[in-house]
C-alpha cells in the first residue's frame, strides 16, 4: 500500500509587515475629524477646571481615595453601582445595534486601537515617506537616514505613547498636582507603575503589533458574526461588476474604455491593488467579507478616486448589504432598519437609557440606612423597661457640609435617646454613623413590633427620609 503524501504548513506563517498608503475621501476625513475630536475630550478633559466645594477643581475626577467619580456636577459613589452596571448593559446593546445597522463602523472609526494606530501611521508617514519610500527604507541597510526616520518615528509614538498615560492617571488625581510630583519625583509609586506599564502597552498596540490587536486579540472580531444579517451594511465588494465574465484586467490597449472592457467581458476592477494598499489590516475586499475587516472604509475612498481616474462610476467598493448585492436588481445602499433583531436592540437601549436617567434624576441628596444592633437584642433594664440599640448611617452626597435632625415615629419623641450629641453635622461627601438607644415601657414594648426613624435634612424643601426599624422584647420568645 502507498504512503500517502501530505503537505505540512507551518503553525503561523511568516508575518508580512504591512505598509499602508495614505488615501483622500469622505471616509479619511470622517475617520480624521473622529480622531481630532476624540484626542482633544480626551486630552483636555482632565485640564478642564470646575469648582467644587468637598474636592479639587477638576471636572472630570476618579477620586479612588474618597472613593468618589466626579463628572462635571454629578457625584457617583459605590452605592451607584447599579448605574455601572446599566452603563455597561448600555455600551453593549449600542454596540449590537450598530453592528445590526452598519457592521463594525466601532471599529472602524471610534476604537481606541484604531484611534492610536491611525496617529502612529500618520507619524510613519510624515517621517519616512509615502508607501514606495517606506518599503524603500525597510530593505535599506541600516545607515544614519534610516536610524534618524525610523529612530524618530518610533521616540515620537513613545513620547505620545507616554503623555497618554499620563493623562490616564491624570483621571485619578488632581492633574496639575499629579504631573508636577510626576516629573518633580514626587508621585506615589502607583502614579509611576501606571504611567509605565500604560506607556509600554500603548506603544505595543499602536507602534508595533496594530493590526494584530484587532485580528488576534480583540474578542469582538470573532463574534461580530453572530450580530450581522443579509441586511447589515458593510464595506463590500461588487463582484459582478467588478469581475464581469472574463475577471479583472489591467487598462491596456483595448481595455481601457467601460465600453471595451465590456464588450470583451472584463469588469470595472483594473486590479490597481489600492484597496488592498490602504487597508490597516492588509486584506483584499475583493476577497468577500473577512472577519480582519474593520470597516474604516479606506479601499472604499481608495477605489472611488481610481474610479474617478479611469472614468468609471464611483461605487464599485461601497458600504452595502449581502442581499442587495445579490439581487438581480440593486438598489440604491440604505439602512434597513425594519428587522426584528435592530428592533430588539432598540428596545434594550430605550429601556436601559430610561432607567439610567430615572434613577440619576431622582437620586436622593442623602442616603441613609439602619442597622439594629443584635448582640445583644435587647437589654431589660432595671425599671422593667426594653432597650434596643441601633445604629444610623447617614451618607451626604451634597457639595456643603448638611445636618440632619433624627426623630421617631410611631412611639413616643422622649424615647429615643442619640447621647450628649448637641448637633449631627456631615461634611460635604463624607458619611457618619450615629448610635441610638430606644427605650420602652413593659407595656409600649408589648404592644410595639416596629416603628419608624425620620431623617430631616436642614434644607429647604427637603423631604424627610423615613425608614422602617423593628423593636424586640421578651414578646418575641
Amino acid at each position: 500500500m502507498e504512503a500517502s503524501s501530505t503537505k505540512s504548513s507551518p503553525l503561523l506563517n511568516k508575518h508580512i509587515p504591512i505598509v499602508t498608503r495614505s488615501v483622500k475621501g469622505k471616509f479619511r476625513n470622517f475617520k480624521t475629524a473622529v480622531m481630532l475630536v476624540a484626542y482633544s475630550v480626551y486630552f483636555l478633559l482632565p485640564w478642564l477646571p470646575w469648582t467644587r466645594n468637598s474636592a479639587a477643581d477638576q471636572a472630570v475626577m476618579f477620586d479612588l481615595g474618597t472613593r468618589r467619580f466626579f463628572i462635571f456636577d454629578l457625584i457617583v459613589y459605590p452605592q451607584d453601582i447599579f448605574w455601572l452596571a446599566m452603563l455597561l448593559f448600555i455600551a453593549a446593546a449600542l454596540l449590537f445595534f450598530t453592528t445590526g445597522l452598519i457592521g463594525r463602523a466601532w471599529c472602524g472609526y471610534f476604537c481606541f486601537q484604531t484611534l492610536w494606530s491611525d496617529l502612529f501611521i500618520w507619524i510613519e508617514h510624515r517621517l519616512q515617506g509615502e508607501r514606495p519610500a517606506r518599503l524603500r527604507l525597510q530593505k535599506q541597510p541600516w545607515n544614519a537616514e534610516k536610524i534618524a526616520k525610523v529612530g524618530g518615528s518610533h521616540a515620537l509614538m513613545v513620547l505620545i505613547s507616554f503623555w497618554t498615560a499620563v493623562t490616564f492617571a491624570a483621571y485619578f488625581s488632581y492633574a496639575p498636582d499629579f504631573v508636577r510630583a510626576l516629573f518633580m519625583g514626587e508621585a506615589a509609586s502607583a502614579g509611576y507603575i501606571t504611567v509605565l506599564v500604560l506607556t509600554i502597552t500603548t506603544y505595543f498596540a499602536g507602534g508595533v503589533a496594530r493590526e494584530h490587536i484587532c485580528t488576534m486579540a480583540c474578542p469582538y472580531a470573532r463574534f461580530q458574526g453572530v450580530m450581522y444579517e443579509a441586511d447589515t451594511l458593510a464595506v463590500s465588494y461588487d463582484k459582478r461588476r467588478g469581475e464581469g465574465t472574463a475577471g479583472r484586467a489591467l487598462p491596456v490597449a483595448g481595455l481601457k474604455t467601460r465600453d471595451e472592457r465590456q464588450a470583451s467581458g472584463h469588469g470595472d476592477c483594473i486590479d490597481c491593488g489600492f484597496c488592498v494598499q490602504v487597508c490597516p489590516t492588509g486584506i483584499d475586499i475583493r476577497d468577500g467579507l473577512q472577519y480582519q475587516c474593520i470597516s474604516c472604509g479606506l479601499c472604499i475612498d481608495a477605489c472611488n478616486n481610481i474610479m474617478d481616474s479611469v472614468g468609471y462610476p464611483r461605487g464599485l467598493i461601497r458600504y452595502d448589504s449581502e442581499r442587495n448585492l445579490a439581487s438581480d436588481a440593486p438598489h440604491k445602499p440604505r439602512l434597513e432598519w425594519r428587522r426584528f433583531k435592530v428592533w430588539g436592540y432598540a428596545l434594550a437601549l430605550i429601556v436601559a437609557s430610561g432607567l439610567l436617567f430615572y434613577n440619576i434624576g431622582t437620586r436622593s441628596d442623602t442616603e441613609v440606612s439602619v442597622q439594629q444592633v443584635r448582640q445583644p437584642l435587647f437589654v431589660m433594664l432595671s425599671d422593667g423597661s426594653f432597650r434596643n440599640r441601633y445604629q444610623i448611617h447617614i451618607v451626604n452626597k451634597t457639595e456643603h457640609d448638611e445636618v440632619y435632625t433624627i426623630l421617631v415615629r410611631g412611639i413616643s419623641p422622649e424615647s429615643l435617646d442619640l447621647g450628649n450629641i448637641p448637633e449631627i453635622r456631615v461634611r460635604a461627601g463624607k458619611s457618619l454613623t450615629i448610635n441610638a438607644k430606644v427605650d420602652l415601657s413593659q407595656e409600649v414594648a408589648a404592644r410595639t413590633s416596629n416603628f419608624e426613624f425620620v431623617i430631616q435634612p436642614s434644607g429647604q424643601n427637603t423631604e424627610p427620609l423615613l425608614l422602617e426599624a423593628n423593636f424586640n422584647s421578651k414578646r418575641d420568645f
